[in-house]
């Protein structure tokens, strides 16, 4: 081998080394990854938002549900008005 191959070989190395070298300093940094628990569930102003990345889809009621549920919610409100006068 002639000293020239014997160089470029070497400077062959050097760049593979420094590359690799590169590759784990760019992983090994602390912007690269949160610390603690990743959150499951987002939440703004009492309601969920996401889980797990995902949005939520919001439910929709039909109007005779809302009037069930209206009227439900009108009879409980009676019986604790009823229950506080006597």
């Amino acid at each position: 081998m002639s000293i020239a191959t014997l160089i470029s070989e070497i400077d062959a190395e050097i760049i593979r080394l420094q590359q690799a070298r590169a590759l784990l300093a760019g992983a090994a940094t602390p912007t690269a990854k949160k610390r603690g628990r990743p959150a499951k569930v987002a939440v703004a102003a009492g309601t969920v938002i996401a889980v797990a990345g995902k949005p939520v889809k919001k439910r929709k009621l039909s109007p005779e549900t809302r009037a069930k549920i209206a009227a439900a919610a009108k009879a409980r409100w009676a019986a604790q008005k009823k229950a506080a006068k006597k």
